[in-house]
């Protein structure tokens, strides 16, 4: 699969978020497990992930937890994947999201990752999303102590805005090396903070990025399909709409790297076939407008 940058380590140009592994309609952990390993057989080199990603309560860590047993079942080199988890984030088990942003909370929250994950430091490690009762320097500032501390290799973040970038960025020099925010088809208000990413060599990995395409290549005959522009050239390059999507974001800039869930095996091994998917100039102009200039 071809190659893309997080900072200075070299990962695969399509992620796993492995979200729907752990959270409500979750599958079976073996056909999870095999879920991992089809991505991991594809090439997939970047596994997302968070320490808030479970169902019930009392199961914080699940998702962190099952991709430990799933890459040690599995027999090839993982030298080379990157593990990138998240903290700031909890779930009391009520279905909802909460947000914790004191730094106390981030370093409890990193070391039961590595705990978890039976890592003596994380390769990348993100902050979930801010939290509004909590100086945002204060929380950034914990990512610092991590990464001083040698317990994180590399700082990440989800949910922000330009100026927390900025503001991140004075306090995480080059060590922040991500951002984590929402951005597909059908959501593309963070369209400035991908822009800003790509003037400043940062990677930026969109979570939900299918969203707006349906599965239309899984609905059998007499099914109505919302159909989109992603259809069109799919059925002409014998694709899935999925994967023109995929591919539209990577046309995006070298820094975008989309993290696809999956639930299903074929369903991981269909997005990492994405990435040898180049569209051309004339299907692009049919899709929505990138909005920034193509490195």
């Amino acid at each position: 699969m071809l190659p893309r940058r997080i900072g200075t380590t070299v990962v695969s140009a399509i992620g796993l978020g492995a979200m729907p592994l752990s959270i409500e309609g979750r599958p079976g952990r073996a056909r999870a497990i095999a879920t991992v390993h089809a991505a991991l057989d594809a090439g997939i080199t970047l596994i997302d992930t968070a320490d808030s990603y479970h169902w019930h309560a009392g199961e914080r860590g699940h998702n962190e937890e099952l991709l430990a047993q799933a890459l040690a079942a599995w027999p090839g080199d993982i030298s080379d994947l990157l593990i990138a988890t998240k903290g700031g984030r909890t779930r009391p088990g009520d279905g909802s999201w909460t947000v914790n942003g004191h730094p106390g909370h981030i370093r409890r929250a990193c070391e039961g990752s590595l705990r978890r994950l039976g890592v003596s430091a994380i390769g990348l490690y993100q902050l979930h999303k801010p939290d509004p009762d909590v100086p945002w320097a204060d929380s950034v500032g914990a990512l610092r102590d991590l990464l001083d501390a040698g317990l994180i290799r590399a700082a990440g973040l989800s949910n922000v805005t330009c100026d927390q970038i900025h503001e991140a960025r004075a306090i995480l020099g080059d060590s922040l090396v991500s951002v984590q925010n929402r951005y597909s088809p059908q959501h593309r208000d963070s369209l400035p903070e991908l822009r800003l990413c790509d003037r400043l060599g940062i990677a930026f990995l969109p979570w939900s990025p299918l969203g707006g395409i349906a599965r239309s290549a899984l609905d059998g005959p007499g099914h109505t399909v919302p159909r989109t522009p992603f259809h069109a050239v799919a059925e002409e390059r014998r694709s899935t709409p999925q994967q023109i999507c995929l591919a539209w974001h990577l046309a995006h800039s070298q820094h975008v790297i989309p993290i696809p869930g999956a639930t299903r095996p074929e369903s991981a091994r269909s997005s990492a076939r994405a990435a040898a998917l180049v569209l051309t100039e004339e299907e692009l102009a049919r899709l929505p407008s990138l909005g920034l200039s193509r490195a």
